[in-house]
């Protein structure tokens, strides 16, 4: 008779797999609470202690810990001595393992969970029978996933109660994925948790443990040819995004929205919005209310915001989703959106509502990746202040310019380098972005501003190297100017400036975004 054991964390769907198994000709061992569910069920089943001659221990941290389960797992089958060995020592041959681990990313997701109940969470038992099993695939099926049960089932039918190798082997496979990510968010808490503050805050660890379960398939990559999925990270980003309405997701849009996001952020006590296209801001605003900073946004290149991205930082009212509604917008991302404003943007059948679980969150470390492995830095979440400028010519800015000034050189450090916008009253004017050289930059800055360049305010992510920027910016009207500081030539950008009665200051801090 083929045996059986089972042992889960998760109970979905386990009376109806374990009758099924009993059909099959299975005898089942089973473990503390999955036990008396199948009791209870009229299925019947060994407890484990009949098994090891041990009684559970410890709290339940030590039940299947021992040789007759581990022995009737591991043995080779087709080895004579391990056959032999086992027969020594009456030890029973287990053929398939049904084990789901303890909830520890549930656990530690909870906002009361403290360190020792996210420990008591930590599996032992149930990853050792999960490896134990897996390395023995050719003659143990493992199961780690309850979706599975249907099909598995299914095969156990058609094939006379066995699984074939095939299976078996893919089963065993989704066992190591499973448990090396569960380790992973194990061996993460524990480094935010156990080590000491001054240690979490000033190395980078000398090994990252990602743990990336696949949300979704998407309908392609950056072009249709090529395939692509979102992958989440636990307690990361994107991880938490919701999608009230619309359409699947995009490689595109994933890379848009997060763009979006980490640009809207910027602002939390006064409305703001951002018109996202490949990445970069093509609009920008800060308003009044919702619906000004919408049409400030949209105003500063509304050519480009066509099949836009669309981002703000306060909830999405009625009024607000009629002017978005007259535009062909692809996501709209919100903390929240009105009841009324659902009702107005669900009338566009494609148009993706999205919303993302503690908004404005600060995460401290970025990672990306290159081909044979990934960079990590931290996040640049410095926000230059009034009282950190230096201000190095004659003319100083007026109190308008001095909060235009800080306003771009905050949206600066989203636009791909090298990056100049252009601004005048909360509002993004011109966007040069992703340039080779800063010249070329300032020119298509200035190109999209148009005819409102004239009393505006330039912001730079890095140093001019030349005056040719300065001289180009003040001829076009250009007030005052804001920028890192750092080059070799900077007093000859100070002394341009100076000649042209434009007012610069310097931040400091450079803002290179590759």
């Amino acid at each position: 008779m083929p045996r059986a054991l089972i042992s889960v964390s998760d109970k979905k769907g386990i009376v109806e797999f374990a009758q099924g198994l009993v059909g099959q000709g299975y005898e089942i061992i089973s473990t503390g609470g999955t036990f008396k569910v199948l009791q209870e069920n009229g299925i019947k089943a060994i407890p484990i202690e009949k098994v090891t001659d041990f009684p559970e221990m410890l709290d339940g941290r030590v039940k299947t810990l021992h040789p007759k389960i581990h022995g009737g797992l591991l043995a080779v089958r087709d080895n004579a001595e391990h056959m032999k060995t086992c027969t020594q020592h009456g030890i029973g041959l287990i053929d398939l393992v049904v084990v789901n681990l303890y909830p520890f990313e549930k656990t530690i997701a909870k906002k009361s969970v403290d360190l020792a109940e996210a420990v008591e969470n930590i599996d032992i038992g149930g990853p050792s029978m999960l490896r134990s099993a897996a390395k023995n695939f050719r003659s143990v099926g493992v199961i780690v996933n309850p979706d599975k049960y249907t099909e598995i089932l299914q095969e156990l039918v058609a094939h006379k109660g066995q699984l074939t190798e095939e299976t078996k082997k893919g089963l065993a496979i989704e066992v190591f994925q499973h448990t090396a990510g569960y380790d992973a968010v194990i061996s993460n808490y524990l480094a935010k948790n156990l080590l000491p503050k001054e240690v979490k805050e000033t190395i980078f660890d000398q090994k990252i443990v990602l743990a990336l379960d696949k949300q979704t398939d998407l309908r392609y990559g950056e072009n249709p040819h090529q395939k692509a999925a979102f992958y989440k990270m636990q307690d990361s980003g994107l991880a938490d995004l919701q999608q009230l309405h619309g359409k699947e997701l995009s490689y595109n849009n994933f890379l848009d929205v997060d763009a979006a996001w980490q640009m809207v952020k910027e602002f939390k006590d006064v409305p703001a919005c951002v018109v996202i296209k490949h990445t970069n801001p093509c609009g920008a605003a800060v308003g009044a209310d919702v619906l000004d900073a919408y049409q400030k946004a949209l105003a500063g290149d509304p050519v480009s915001a066509f099949g836009s991205i669309v981002g703000f930082n306060q909830k999405v009212n009625q009024e607000t989703a009629l002017e978005i509604a007259k535009n062909f917008v692809e996501v709209v991302l919100a903390p929240e959106f009105s009841e009324e404003a659902l009702t107005v943007l669900t009338k566009k059948p494609s148009l993706r509502l999205l919303t993302l679980n503690d908004f404005f969150r600060k995460e401290k470390t970025g990672y990306r990746y290159v081909q044979g492995g990934f960079l990590a830095q931290e996040i640049d979440n410095c926000v230059i202040q009034k009282d950190k400028l230096q201000f190095v010519t004659k003319k100083t800015p007026d109190e308008q310019e001095l909060k235009d000034l800080l306003f771009a050189f905050q949206m600066i450090k989203h636009v791909k380098s090298n990056a100049i916008v252009i601004a005048k009253d909360g509002q993004l004017l011109g966007v040069g972005a992703g340039q080779m050289s800063r010249i070329d930059a300032v020119k298509i800055a200035l190109d999209k501003a148009g005819d409102k360049v004239s009393g505006t305010i330039v912001a730079s992510d890095a140093f001019f190297p030349f005056r040719d920027s300065i001289d180009t910016l003040a001829k076009y009207g250009v007030k005052a100017i804001i920028q890192p500081g750092g080059s070799k030539r900077d007093q000859e950008s100070i002394d341009a400036a100076n000649e042209l009665g434009v007012a610069m200051v310097f931040t400091g801090i450079r803002h290179f975004k590759h």
